[in-house]
């Protein structure tokens, strides 16, 4: 008998046997169902780690603050250097986040210039925090705006006195009202209010909070042009941090070393800043996390493991206990012709496809109710690839398993007895 012959004769048996190949395919269901649901779990949490790790900007990215040399270099001939160049350098300044802007590749960058005003409404006094930057901040941490507009280009570079309010700022000072193009007094500057940033899209409706804090502390802020910070907080040009990402993790190490030895030249090999690097820190997190989740899929693979090895007990019994129903077949087919060889892939044939029937059964009603419940609780589940090919991969084995020693038995048993086993 030929393997296609056997396939054949076995969806026939299973057809004509309706009732039992339903149940047995119960077992094989729900195993490979509790397989894709597993690794859609961990695959879920995993893209939406990444997915709010790039949403505020926090992968394959530095931050260049001003620093101590000392905690920069530790050999004695450095400290000579640095001693030497102390009265000649600047701070970290606007020049220098002009000139990483023009010569670096990057994916994103923008400077922040950080300024605590004096803010009354209402006959009560308060300090608003009041931060001088660019739209590509708003576009790396995944602000919308709600209202407005952000700084338009001349705005941008001429420094002018517009601001963009966060929209808890603008809900704990306006209320219901519409701030746009009312006049913001903050101490001794004044400001058009043109944008009013929308709420934190990134941490609402999936379940889980990414810098929560920070962020709502970002919202009740007022936000400036850049340039407007450089020229009217008594900086002395100076900027508080210049904020730096990579395209990707290949080039995050080049720009990281222009940006480093761009700034020394610009500072007479004087390094009276720092880096934090950032995307250092997520990797490190993100690294500990794959860790957790590598032990986590393995406990949960064990588990989802014995719904299929129940699923092949199931199916090993009923093989079993059919053979005794089928021996007149058994004996009818061996006295025409078969072979022990063609019992055995008859028998063996309808175990992997009923092991399989179930396992694809599995995968479609898995994919069906990930979907659904993804769609009710707004958190996104993916029928992961890597599930379907291990519970089908699985499946499969089971069914072999599961079918051999029943196919064996078939295959060696006499036809007479078989035949006669009918009276």
């Amino acid at each position: 008998m030929h393997f296609g012959d056997g396939l054949k004769a076995a969806i026939s048996s299973i057809s004509s046997h309706k009732l039992r190949s339903a149940l047995t395919l119960i077992g094989m269901v729900i195993g490979v169902m509790a397989v894709v649901t597993m690794f859609s779990s961990i695959y879920a949490i995993k893209a939406l780690v990444n997915k709010n790790m790039e949403g505020m900007g926090w992968n394959f990215s530095i931050v260049i603050v001003p620093g101590d040399p000392g905690q920069q270099e530790s050999t004695r001939s450095a400290f000579r250097s640095v001693r030497r160049a102390a009265q000649s350098v600047q701070i970290l300044n606007f020049e220098d986040y002009l000139a990483l802007k023009d010569k670096l590749e990057y994916k994103t960058i923008y400077g922040m210039i950080e300024n605590n005003a004096l803010f009354r409404r209402n006959n009560k006094d308060l300090y608003v925090r009041l931060r001088a930057t660019e739209n590509s901040f708003f576009s790396n941490k995944s602000f919308d705006i709600s209202n407005g507009r952000l700084f338009n280009q001349q705005e941008t570079d001429y420094g002018a006195a517009v601001a963009v309010i966060g929209y808890k700022f603008a809900q704990d000072h306006y209320g219901k009202g519409n701030p746009l193009g009312k006049t913001l007094v903050l101490g001794k500057h004044r400001f058009k209010i043109v944008g009013v940033l929308g709420s934190d899209q990134l941490n609402s409706g999936n379940g889980m909070n990414f810098n929560q804090f920070e962020r709502d502390e970002e919202m009740k802020a007022v936000y400036v042009p850049l340039k407007y910070g450089v020229f009217r907080f008594g900086t002395g040009k100076g900027v508080h941090q210049i904020y730096l990402q990579a395209s990707d993790e290949a080039s995050f190490n080049t720009m990281k070393s222009r940006a480093r030895q761009l700034l020394l030249s610009r500072h007479n090999m004087y390094p009276n800043f720092m880096f934090v690097d950032v995307g250092a820190m997520m990797l490190t997190i993100t690294n500990e996390m794959e860790s957790i989740m590598k032990k986590w899929s393995i406990t949960l693979s064990a588990i989802a493991s014995i719904s299929l090895i129940v699923g092949g007990i199931g199916l090993f019994s009923t093989l079993l206990i059919s053979i005794q129903e089928r021996m007149t077949e058994i004996g009818i087919r061996k006295s025409i012709g078969a072979t022990d060889a063609d019992i055995f892939i008859y028998f063996i044939m309808e175990a992997i496809t009923l092991a399989f029937t179930g396992a694809v059964l599995g995968v479609a009603i898995a994919g069906t109710l990930l979907t659904v419940v993804g769609n009710i609780i707004k958190f996104p589940l993916y029928l992961p690839m890597a599930g379907v090919a291990i519970g089908l991969s699985f499946s499969l084995i089971i069914g072999f398993v599961s079918g051999l020693y029943p196919a064996l038995k078939a295959a060696g048993i006499d036809p007479i007895v078989a035949i006669n086993s009918y009276e």
